[in-house]
């Protein structure tokens, strides 16, 4: 391209008033910031500028730019749909919120609230005072407290009943989670010093025993939530473990991880301990997630005793991990569903998502491949095959409950250029790829986006969504 042709292309670039008077774009302009509409034109204009200077072809219709902007205005946190099975997905958000979760956080968002003030005593309150109560009544501890996330409350914890004096803990329970998060690491953030006992494969009561000095502060049990030993393996459990801290005088803790309050191994999911059931075995402190199996939003729990509870809320760190307003409402909302745990069962998505029959699930399979099939024609492949969906978010590492999924076959298209396309999709699609084909899991597909990936994949079919 000569300089004339660059500067004759230049001059064909609508104004930034002009691109504002677009239908496509006075439509966002209902929808979004002015200010925020005005930089996305200007960004794409720039970017077509740049690219006419370097020599390259553009598509300078007007319909082009305003999908240019459309898509530059965006949020950058963004709804997908969950097509890949994995429930507790951790890069998807883990947990979806339950209905009267969304309500609640609706409701103390648009207006003040009562976050820290006594509405009995018309004074300052405590914001944990807002979830402690039902937390106790649901699993059986003293007291209870809630700050951001599970590392937060370990490490609060750590701080709190340990800091300068000794931890014991079995060496197979030094955890790694997602992040590089390691135990080991936190406790050394925390101040405490580890004692490793046992081996990675067998640890005995005695080994506790022995390693118990008058600079042990804890004794610390780590929930395996993330992976399993199996074999030739022994474990301390809670109770063995409490009973020992009360021979010599010492708080147990035990990290759970992930978390539950109901017994899911009636629909055939692997034994994990309930909270209830730890606090009953008569451990000091337990930490748990409130975002994985629990169903709720990103909180890190801790139930327990009433003086080592008290002591934790005490703690400087606790403002520094302590939760927001939204999340409470959130949680407060999650936790009430738990007071009929049947009515838990289908009210909160996690737990719905993971105790869907396969009939049910075969059944939405057949409707899907259906739909899409009508909608792809005869030259795409669709079938329904049985399949294994995933808990995820590190908790029961070993489940792969049974699940349907619908299949997909594009012509000229492999499967994973397929899955990357619809990534780009609106909404973003997020597939998984298994022997050359496209699949969809229904686990954790709720039927009213059936419309969304039938949409998707037409536009796919068409050469969109690039």
């Amino acid at each position: 391209m000569t300089p004339e042709d660059k500067n004759a292309a230049l001059r064909q670039l609508p104004a930034v008033d002009e691109v504002l008077r677009f239908p496509e774009v006075r439509d966002l302009l209902a929808v979004y910031p002015r200010g925020a509409v005005v930089e996305a034109v200007r960004g794409v204009l720039g970017g077509l500028r740049a690219a006419l200077l370097r020599g390259e072809s553009v598509d300078l219709r007007p319909e082009a730019v305003a999908a240019g902007v459309a898509q530059a205005v965006l949020p950058k946190l963004r709804r997908v749909v969950n097509a890949t099975g994995v429930v507790l997905h951790t890069n998807l958000g883990r947990a979806v919120l339950c209905e009267r979760a969304l309500q609640a956080i609706a409701a103390a968002a648009g207006g003040y609230t009562n976050l820290e003030f006594d509405l009995n005593r018309g004074k300052r309150g405590e914001r944990y005072a807002l979830v402690e109560e039902i937390l106790c009544r649901l699993t059986g501890a003293e007291a209870a407290l809630v700050v951001n996330n599970n590392a937060a409350a370990v490490l609060l914890a750590l701080s709190t009943l340990a800091t300068g004096r000794e931890v014991i803990v079995s060496r197979g329970q030094l955890v790694e989670i997602g992040g590089s998060f390691r135990i080991p690491d936190v406790m050394r953030q925390s101040g405490a010093i580890l004692v490793e006992v046992g081996t990675t494969n067998k640890t005995h009561l005695s080994d506790y025993r022995n390693a118990i000095t008058e600079r042990t502060a804890l004794l610390l049990h780590v929930h395996m939530s993330n992976y399993r030993i199996v074999g030739f393996t022994r474990e301390v459990s809670p109770a063995e473990l409490s009973g020992l801290g009360r021979e010599h005088g010492l708080p147990v803790m035990s990290d759970l991880g992930s978390g539950t309050l109901v017994d899911l191994r009636r629909f055939g999911l692997p034994y994990e301990p309930t909270v209830q059931e730890i606090v009953g075995a008569g451990v000091d402190v337990v930490t748990f997630s409130g975002d994985k199996l629990l169903g709720g939003p990103q909180a890190g729990i801790i139930v327990g005793r009433r003086e080592y509870i008290a002591r934790m809320k005490k703690n400087p760190l606790t403002r520094a991990v302590r939760i927001d307003k939204l999340t409470l409402a959130a949680l407060e909302a999650t936790l009430r569903e738990y007071l009929d745990p049947q009515e838990a069962l289908t009210t909160i998505p996690t737990l719905r998502l993971l105790t869907r029959p396969l009939e049910e699930l075969k059944a939405l399979a057949g409707r899907l491949a259906g739909e899409l099939a009508a909608a792809l024609g005869p030259e795409v492949a669709v079938w329904v095959e049985e399949g294994c969906s995933e808990v995820g978010g590190g908790a029961l590492p070993t489940a792969l409950p049974r699940t349907a999924c619908v299949c997909l076959s594009f012509p000229e298209l492999e499967a994973g250029e397929a899955a990357r396309r619809l990534l780009r999709a609106e909404p973003p699609v997020v597939t998984r790829v298994e022997r050359d084909a496209l699949v969809l899991d229904l686990r954790t597909i709720d039927p009213a986006e059936f419309p969304l990936l039938t949409g998707a994949c037409r536009t796919l079919l068409r050469g969109g969504t690039q």
